[in-house]
């Protein structure tokens, strides 16, 4: 877990140095507009109450979640939490495909990199974005064949020591190590297998929550800084309300998984945090570069669409592989016709909510 977490620290810091580095390529190359709803005070104040939206719509969204699991009718094994997680799916799956890979394109394909001849005659937005969804498939299996090799190693050492400290006595005293020995391992390993075969969907769900995480927090980072260094007030005004209630959405598909994944206590605060706050950290980052940031610039499009191409991969594939075919495909929903229809009507619901955003966002 400290891996994706170094990673994602690295994004975040990694998008912000390259952002302010295009202050010295936009003073020859830049391609810049005047806005006509230019206001640097009125904005300032926009983007201040941003932060507090967005932080409060994020926070609530993640924690939901997490706090309904005390409440038997929200808990994992309840039909109900299919549906809400079905609703979540659908609005991570059309923030992918309505909104961050667009917004790939329309970066990568702006009037302004005209002089770029590689990135006009190649769809760099689609490819990263396959790419991303490929490097998710690889660390999706890699992670997870490594979480479920560590468990089973880790029961069976366990099984081990048992076996040493409480030996089977024979009638003459003396520890049986042959036949009942070995008629013990084999039942031990019988239910240890079972305990890995039922341990497996927790280990999983683990490894998704973390690479959705990183998805969302790669793309919340760029979308923060780019609203943050925005001078418009009327860009920023829609936006807040709209990236107020995608971060609410967005949060409650997030906590779901980490609801699912059985984290401790310490594990889920940090991530519900790590998601809460990257956006309004973004905000922040982009009031600080906001006089020398320009989101014209040749470098700025190019680092902003790898980005938004990126994260689309990721979460197209999560919602996609991680979510919905691992729902919909559960013999609980295969079985039950009415939960059925209900988990479609919220995945409908949550794609068209998402998409409704679009407009303003």
């Amino acid at each position: 877990m400290a891996a994706i977490w170094m990673i994602a620290i690295f994004i975040v810091f990694f998008s912000t140095i390259i952002l302010v580095a295009a202050v010295e390529e936009d003073q020859s190359h830049g391609c810049f507009k005047q806005e006509i709803c230019r206001n640097k005070n009125v904005a300032l104040h926009l983007k201040i109450g941003a932060i507090g939206s967005i932080l409060t719509a994020s926070t609530i969204g993640v924690c939901l979640p997490i706090v309904g699991r005390r409440l038997s009718v929200l808990r994992p094994d309840n039909d109900i939490f299919f549906v809400i997680k079905a609703f979540a799916a659908g609005v991570i799956l059309a923030t992918g495909f309505v909104h961050i890979l667009p917004d790939a394109f329309k970066s990568l394909d702006n009037e302004c990199l005209k002089g770029n001849h590689a990135l006009k005659t190649f769809p760099f937005a689609g490819f990263i974005a396959m790419m991303a969804a490929v490097c998710s498939l690889i660390i999706d299996v890699v992670a997870t064949g490594y979480y479920e090799r560590g468990d089973h190693f880790r029961k069976q050492q366990k099984v081990g020591m048992e076996e040493i400290s409480n030996p089977e006595v024979g009638n003459d005293g003396e520890p049986m190590e042959h036949e009942n020995h070995l008629h013990t391992h084999g039942h031990a390993h019988g239910s240890n297998t079972m305990d890995q075969n039922s341990g497996s969907p927790q280990l999983r769900q683990r490894v998704i929550s973390q690479v959705l995480e990183l998805g969302i927090v790669a793309h919340s980072a760029i979308i923060g800084i780019s609203l943050g260094a925005s001078q418009s007030a009327c860009t920023i005004r829609p936006l807040v309300a709209a990236l107020s209630f995608h971060q609410l959405f967005e949060g409650m598909g997030l906590g779901g998984c980490i609801v699912q994944a059985g984290f401790k206590d310490r594990s889920t605060a940090v991530m519900a945090f790590f998601f809460s706050a990257t956006t309004p950290l973004g905000i922040a980052v982009g009031i600080a570069i906001s006089s020398a940031y320009h989101q014209n610039s040749t470098t700025a499009l190019i680092v902003e669409g790898m980005f938004y191409s990126a994260s689309a991969g990721i979460l197209i594939y999560m919602s996609l592989v991680d979510l919905l075919a691992a729902d919909f495909f559960n013999s609980r929903i295969q079985n039950k016709v009415a939960l059925q229809l209900w988990a479609y009507i919220a995945l409908l619901l949550g794609v068209s909510a998402m998409s409704l955003l679009a407009k303003w966002a």
